[in-house]
Order: C-alpha cells, then sequence, then structure tokens
C-alpha cells in the first residue's frame, strides 16, 4: 500500500494501540470493576461495562455463536474496509478509513479476549447520560463523519465513479 493507503494502515494501528492501552490501564492498573462510577469532570466518569451487543446495546448476544458472529462481522468490514483503502487516493478518506478499521479490530479483539466489549467512557450533563463508549467506539464515529464529510464536501462528489 502507498500513498493514503499507507498513512491509513497508521491510522489504525495507532487506533489499535491506544483502545486496547486504555482498556489494559482500566482493566488491569486502575483495576475498574462494572458498577462502580469515579467521576472526573462534572460531566465525564469512568464507568465500566461489558457491551455484548452492537451500538447502544443492541442485539445483546449471550452465546458464544452469537460472539463469534458479532466478531466475524467486525472483522469482515474491517477487511472491507481495507480493501476500500487500498483504492483511495484521498487522505481523508484514508483517515476515514483508518479509523473505521482500528475501531473495528480493537473491538473485536475485546469479544475474542473479553466476551464482549469494553466500555468505560460515560459522558452526561444535566441529568441526560449518554451511553457508555471506548477509544474505538469514538474512533468509528469520528470515521464515518469523515466518510460523509467526504461525501457531502469532500471530492467523492466531485469524481465520476470508478469504472474498474
Amino acid at each position: 500500500m502507498r500513498g493514503p493507503g499507507r498513512f491509513g494502515i497508521v491510522v489504525a494501528v495507532a487506533v489499535l494501540i491506544a483502545d486496547q492501552a486504555t482498556k489494559f490501564i482500566v482493566l488491569q492498573i486502575m483495576n475498574l470493576s462494572p458498577g462502580v462510577a469515579i467521576p472526573l469532570t462534572s460531566f465525564l466518569d469512568l464507568s465500566l461495562t461489558y457491551n455484548r451487543g452492537i451500538s447502544y446495546g443492541w442485539w445483546p448476544q449471550d452465546s458464544d455463536l452469537g460472539r463469534y458472529v458479532l466478531i466475524a462481522i467486525s472483522l469482515a468490514a474491517a477487511g472491507l474496509f481495507v480493501v476500500w483503502l487500498g483504492r483511495t487516493g484521498s487522505r481523508l478518506v484514508a483517515l476515514a478509513l483508518g479509523l473505521l478499521i482500528g475501531g473495528a479490530i480493537g473491538n473485536a479483539v475485546d469479544r475474542v479476549i473479553h466476551g464482549a466489549v469494553v466500555d468505560f467512557v460515560s459522558l452526561h450533563a444535566f441529568g441526560w447520560r449518554w451511553y457508555v463508549f471506548n477509544v474505538a467506539d469514538s474512533a468509528i464515529v469520528a470515521g464515518v463523519v469523515g466518510l460523509l464529510y467526504d461525501v457531502l464536501f469532500g471530492g467523492a462528489t466531485k469524481r465520476p465513479p470508478s469504472t474498474g
């Protein structure tokens, strides 16, 4: 892989390392337990949860088969994003795809090691609580935003579709 593709791979590896390092700190160094919230600011807590489903805990899978299906979906998505990454000439798209790849693999690693995705960042304000998430989840959201930006305002709308 050259140019933007190589950049995307570096981003993916950086996301994967940051994601797994923060989870290691929360689980092994801080020894955070589920149900315990450690306030960091008036709007941010560390609060460990294990997500056995997909986003927002939808489609929870308590069986090994369900977990393996979610692992396979994550890895298949990452593989498709790698193919796309190899074909892009855009640095923005490469960044977005790198974020998606690193996030998908980070959460798949959790499912292999822990049986569920390790989430620990809890945002809240004015009595409203957002779901608990992690670095991989943040990278996935940022990657989707990057791709949407490219489609709406970037080069994706200015280039004809590829024929080959």
